[in-house]
């Protein structure tokens, strides 16, 4: 078995791309870089007076777009833990160059989901300081950031080579299946100011052709009605059907 890892620098993004469509997973960490742009705003405060400006842990308890975040997150994080890193460890089965930057993304999983439950904590439990609560959703921010280009630039290239076609398709199985309950929110969520071709093929990929027009007609304009970082609102409606 080789030692090395199997992508070198001679290879292209753009050709390592090209042995698997990865259009939804790129599209979910669009969408969630996209988010943590809203988080970040949210949870900064220029003025340390609590009278001058929301308070971000309010703002985070009640806003359907720290929901859709968690959701959307908790689906793609558990597909990848699931399925796609033990194939791809036993895809790497000898080359301990690329099973160490597995383990360093896998790593990084753990962080992001300690990060989470405490900032969860932090929204239902006693209150927690701001100072506090700014340096943990800071930290998800940077953290989470920074592991959606390690993700890019060190494994997709990866998975690119090594994995069986099987193997890329039960990942993505998985990450259907997951969103599957939520898609009436996470799909509109998930195509918010993606390009049409992305937009196309996500759909293709995670929707039969006859429940598009659930997406278009129904899922899309009740979408477009949130104010995902402000007023309260339920994600009861609408109603996603049998697909």
């Amino acid at each position: 078995m080789a030692s090395h890892c199997p992508v070198t620098g001679t290879r292209s993004q753009t050709e390592v791309r090209d042995r698997f469509d990865m259009t939804v997973t790129y599209a979910m960490h669009n969408a969630l870089r996209r988010e943590l742009h809203f988080i970040a705003r949210a949870t900064a405060r220029a003025d340390p007076d609590p009278e001058s400006e929301p308070d971000p842990r309010h703002i985070l308890r009640t806003a359907v777009g720290w929901t859709l975040f968690r959701r959307a997150l908790r689906a793609h994080q558990t597909a990848e833990d699931d399925v796609l890193w033990p194939s791809l460890r036993q895809a790497l089965f000898g080359r301990p160059l690329c099973l160490a930057r597995l383990e360093a993304i896998e790593a990084e999983h753990a962080v992001l989901d300690q990060l989470l439950e405490a900032i969860d904590q932090a929204l239902v439990g006693p209150d927690l300081g701001l100072d506090l609560f700014a340096d943990l959703t800071g930290s998800l921010v940077t953290g989470l950031r920074g592991h959606l280009r390690h993700e890019e630039e060190s494994v997709f290239p990866v998975a690119q080579v090594v994995l069986s076609e099987g193997q890329w398709e039960r990942f993505e199985r998985a990450h259907a299946q997951l969103i599957q309950a939520d898609a009436a929110w996470i799909l509109p969520w998930l195509l918010d100011g993606a390009a049409e071709r992305t937009v196309a093929a996500v759909l293709a990929a995670l929707l039969p052709e006859s429940a598009h027009h659930a997406y278009t007609d129904q899922w899309q304009p009740a979408y477009a009605m949130l104010d995902r970082w402000g007023a309260p609102r339920s994600l009861s409606e609408p109603r996603n059907p049998h697909v």
